[in-house]
């Protein structure tokens, strides 16, 4: 990881990018855009931010978007919270621009990729990225290398139908108010201080967190499976009821192999966004 990389997040409303060498991000920017405008005046923020944390180390730019991603052509469709990128060759602009290497994917396969370079999945071969907030995103990694599928949809377990509707309708932070009427954020502080309604909601939520985690390890089989998100944040309240929840897998042996722990990295963002150029770069899919 000689070579310094730019990673860019691009959230809709938010747009971060950092120059990240040897692991560690060395020169990071956050900044809200409008995401009312236009094709044009969205990319010229990009540049914008680029620029800032651009310097003669770079060698390549890694760039995360919650959306639907042709990686090939390096084309996004459909990116969340901007109504102007309906298509987007964010690729072909982006090298024509800055004469660099540049990589596209979706945010939740930044973040499973990130997470191998820089986090909790380091060593293993085969993992999950699990992103529990505004919606559930899923990155595989297989052997060592991203596996981001045909039409970049590998991962989509959100989408799977559960119980009365899918998995994404049970296990997103819009849920809480739905059924409850309380935010997430205000369920996560009351369950900081012991409060019993709370930790029973959260409980209900590991055992539907459970059954996907079940539909992962029939899917896919990983050694292990990192959560990340804004929910990530009250895995300790779920976690018990998760774990009884997956003991119910026919499979003892998988079940039991398989490790659930929850992301520790804050920049993973920009991190996992870096990270495409090292898993394009440094990694050869197995076969």
């Amino acid at each position: 990881m000689e070579n310094a990389v730019i990673g860019v997040s691009i959230s809709g409303k938010v747009l971060v990018a950092g120059k990240v060498k040897e692991g560690k991000i060395e020169n990071s920017i956050s900044r809200r855009i409008n995401n009312k405008a236009s094709e044009n005046e969205v990319l010229a923020e990009v540049f914008d931010i680029i620029n800032e944390v651009k310097d003669n180390e770079v060698a390549g730019i890694g760039i995360g978007v919650p959306s639907l991603v042709d990686v090939e052509k390096g084309i996004v469709y459909q990116v969340q919270n901007i109504p102007s990128w309906r298509e987007v060759h964010i690729r072909e602009i982006l090298e024509s621009h800055f004469g660099m290497k540049v990589y596209v994917n979706n945010d939740a396969n930044c973040f499973a990729i990130g997470e191998m370079y820089f986090g909790k999945t380091s060593g293993y071969e085969n993992s999950v990225g699990l992103i529990l907030g505004a919606g559930v995103g899923a990155g595989i990694i297989f052997k060592g290398h991203l596996y981001s599928g045909t039409n970049c949809g590998a991962g989509e377990f959100g989408d799977i139908p559960y119980r009365n509707e899918n998995y994404e309708f049970y296990l997103n932070d819009a849920y809480f108010e739905y059924k409850y009427g309380l935010s997430a954020n205000t369920l996560l502080k009351r369950a900081n201080k012991k409060d019993k309604i709370a930790l029973a909601i959260f409980e209900q939520y590991g055992y539907d967190l459970g059954n996907l985690i079940k539909t992962v390890l029939f899917s896919v089989d990983p050694e292990i499976v990192v959560i990340g998100g804004s929910l990530s944040k009250a895995f300790p309240y779920f976690e018990k009821s998760m774990t009884e929840k997956m003991t119910t897998f026919p499979y003892k042996h998988a079940v039991n192999k398989l490790k659930v722990v929850a992301s520790e990295q804050e920049d993973i963002a920009v991190l996992g966004a870096a990270a495409l150029y090292f898993d394009a770069h440094n990694q050869q899919l197995k076969k």
